[in-house]
């Protein structure tokens, strides 16, 4: 006897095993955390930004 085709998003039942197949979450990756970028980003635009003025006001 074969066994029931399972979806690829799923893990088949295992012998003796309790746990119900569950999906998994997939990886963000890079863009996991997007504010933590756009702070970075923010950071250094505002570092630039002090080195002109303080250039400009003679400090």
């Amino acid at each position: 006897m074969s066994l029931p085709n399972v979806p690829p998003q799923e893990t088949p039942a295992a012998e003796g095993s309790t746990a119900s197949a569950h999906t998994e979450r997939p990886d963000g990756g890079l863009w996991e955390h997007p504010w933590a970028f756009l702070g970075l980003i923010a950071l250094g635009a505002v570092m630039v930004a002090a080195f002109f003025v303080a250039r400009i006001g003679g400090w």
